[in-house]
């Protein structure tokens, strides 16, 4: 695989589908639910994740493609050349606010992270990363991450998780608010991750994601010295849902042995 052709192919095709996400939101979008009635899916997000995919056979066939929306083949493994694709990260957002959602993509050979992308759509900020080639925003070169103590960290926790709840011990979560300097929540995993590895968060996580959410972030992390791993300090999984965390290299550890205790 021709490392920089390919960069350039998948920065072409991220600003051509947002450009069509862009138009879209003038026009009456069609909006379904999938597993509950919070998760959405719109018209917009499966004609953009068709759209990727015609893209990317047409430049090679031989290329898989694992998308949100299920309009790839099915993967048995992550050998060969693998993209993994999130069209819209954020459809509540997209859908509500028109923007604080993104696309995602990742490109992993073999089961590694090769070439990772985040796109902001609506602020046209394009977050990106080569393996061992550093990463950017738009034109700017990130900095590795400075480490800090956990008192003086932003971190990304949703709401649920300081309220009594199926999947962790609320009231660690609770200790953990308490302790460090702010939180956020911007209802986008792949924008909160684009805010720690920047260094605008310092940690990021979430009980539950998928693949497509994290895969082009992971490769971004690696590149300026963040942890990606799940809740158990486990690596990542890019074949099925689990826990995940993101976090600067110095609280990361703190994080999940000091506040985390899942149920």
């Amino acid at each position: 695989m021709e490392i920089t052709a390919i960069h350039e192919f998948t920065i072409k095709i991220i600003h051509e589908a947002g450009e069509r996400i862009r138009q879209s939101l003038s026009e009456k979008l069609e909006i379904d639910t999938k597993a509950n009635a919070n998760d959405l899916v719109t018209n917009i997000d499966r004609e953009t994740e068709l759209f990727f995919i015609e893209q990317i056979h047409a430049y090679d066939p031989a290329f898989k493609i694992l998308g949100e929306e299920g309009m790839g083949e099915p993967l048995e493994s992550l050998d060969g050349v693998v993209w993994i694709i999130d069209p819209i990260d954020g459809t509540m957002n997209f859908i509500r606010q028109h923007r604080n959602f993104a696309i995602s993509i990742g490109i992993y050979v073999d089961g590694i992270g090769k070439l990772g992308y985040i796109y902001d759509v609506m602020r046209n900020d394009l977050y990106y990363a080569i393996e061992g080639q550093g990463a950017y925003m738009n034109d700017r070169q990130l900095e590795r991450l400075q480490p800090l103590p956990l008192h003086e960290a932003i971190i990304g926790i949703n709401a649920t998780w300081v309220t009594p709840n199926r999947y962790i011990e609320h009231n660690k979560m609770i200790d953990l608010v308490h302790h460090v300097r702010g939180t956020r929540s911007y209802g986008s995993a792949t924008l909160e991750i684009a805010s720690v590895v920047c260094g605008r968060m310092d940690a990021y996580m979430s009980m539950r994601l998928s693949p497509w959410d994290i895969a082009g972030g992971a490769v971004i992390a690696n590149e300026v010295g963040a942890i990606v791993s799940n809740l158990g300090n486990e690596a990542i999984n890019l074949e099925e849902q689990d826990t995940f965390i993101i976090a600067n290299p110095k609280i990361h550890k703190t994080i999940i042995e000091q506040y985390v205790d899942l149920k």
